[in-house]
């Protein structure tokens, strides 16, 4: 039986509560068209992927696993997959340094062969623990000393089985780095602040860090945690993601089972939301507008169900927002609170996803068939009146 990188995840993170937390929320796909590991983005929904290859995974002593599996989510939370580029792009220079970077804090951890500074050979004269762009330029200012510029790894195709004897080269493929689109990448670093965010609450909680360093404890929050969450962002992220295949047979695409036999098969992707609005006073008329307006951007991508409640929902002035039409904001009526209505709405009706826009102060409401997400003032973010584990996002105007 090929080695499962998921049924094996548990036993290897087991003293990584930190790697834990965040592979919780990290697609695992074997793929053996890469010689070792690599990670990525979905282009359509934005999550991260880890790219395994089995046959590689199941040679490796567990501590080796291990250790790239760390080297992996390293490169997602340095956001060396979504945005964090030298001014010359992608290159095989960056590629070395981010790796260089990254191995500092896995020294013993890793497969022979890696970069790494402070070892003997082509490396051994860089000092460890410098960021990315630090190596990137010492690498650039000799190059004479660090070899050309091409390709994936060290010989151009990433394989640790043909790479230099001299100190050091990639293992692993930097090939899904520049695939996605912009649009895709800029959803994947909002998911990674939520990520990250979520994980290091667990590891304060209690359950400790495992292995990852003060230092490096303290580089994760300020480049990840410090930088608040764009709303709008995070919004487009919870659509895209809760879109759902539409598949129907054409003719006019080849089936490539049996192509010119059977039709092929269309694919579209939709996504129907539930918004539910909160008819309280204290939501205000500027979040409404903002929040509105950003409605009308999103519906090229979704349809949207407006509903307006307080302590009910008010039927009668529902209104569906098809894609492509734009709407003012509108505030119908004026009353207390009750999550359970929009809710129970949501529920029965069958949703993709549901959006509730609010003060947060009401109790907390019963479970939710779909996802569901929060967006609310700075106030009600910071005292919301009950605890949940769901996003709750805050609407700067």
């Amino acid at each position: 039986m090929s080695f499962d990188l998921n049924f094996h995840i548990y036993s290897l993170l087991q003293e990584e509560p930190f790697f834990a937390a965040l592979s919780r929320s990290i697609d695992k796909r074997a793929n053996r068209s890469i010689p070792t590991a690599g990670v990525g983005v979905d282009e359509h929904t934005g999550h991260f992927i880890l790219y395994y290859n089995p046959e590689y995974f199941e040679k490796l002593p567990m501590e080796q696993r291990k250790g790239v599996l760390k080297h992996e989510f390293y490169h997602l939370i340095f956001e060396h997959v979504t945005s964090r580029l030298p001014a010359e792009g992608l290159t095989q220079y960056w590629n070395i340094a981010t790796d260089l970077a990254i191995n500092s804090h896995l020294e013993g951890e890793l497969p022979e062969g890696c970069c790494m500074p402070g070892h003997p050979g082509k490396f051994e004269k860089l000092p460890a623990y410098r960021t990315s762009e630090w190596y990137f330029d010492a690498i650039t200012e000799n190059k004479e000393d660090y070899g050309d510029n091409k390709g994936d790894g060290g010989d151009g195709t990433g394989d640790p089985n043909n790479k230099k004897d001299d100190g050091g080269e990639q293992f692993d493929s930097h090939s899904e780095w520049g695939g996605p689109s912009n649009q895709a990448k800029e959803i994947a670093k909002e998911r990674l602040k939520d990520m990250v965010k979520k994980a290091s609450e667990e590891c304060e909680s209690g359950k400790g860090w495992g292995t990852v360093s003060r230092s490096m404890r303290e580089e994760i929050i300020d480049r990840i945690i410090g930088v608040p969450l764009d709303w709008k962002k995070v919004l487009r992220y919870f659509i895209k993601t809760s879109q759902r295949a539409s598949k129907q047979s054409t003719i006019k695409k080849i089936n490539r089972r049996y192509p010119y036999i059977h039709p092929g098969r269309k694919v579209t992707r939709q996504a129907h939301i539930a918004i539910s609005v909160d008819q309280s006073g204290s939501v205000s008329d500027a979040m409404l507008a903002a929040f509105f307006g950003e409605l009308s951007e999103l519906a090229k991508l979704a349809n949207f169900t407006v509903i307006p409640f307080d302590d009910q929902v008010f039927e009668d002035r529902i209104f569906l927002w098809k894609k492509g039409q734009r709407h003012a904001k509108e505030r119908v009526l004026c009353g207390g609170t009750d999550f359970n209505a929009p809710t129970n709405y949501v529920n029965v009706h069958k949703f993709d996803g549901h959006i509730i826009l609010t003060d947060m102060y009401a109790p907390k409401p019963v479970k939710s068939s779909c996802q569901r997400m929060w967006m609310t003032d700075q106030n009600g973010a910071n005292r919301p009146y009950f605890e949940t584990s769901e996003k709750i996002i805050v609407i700067n105007v």
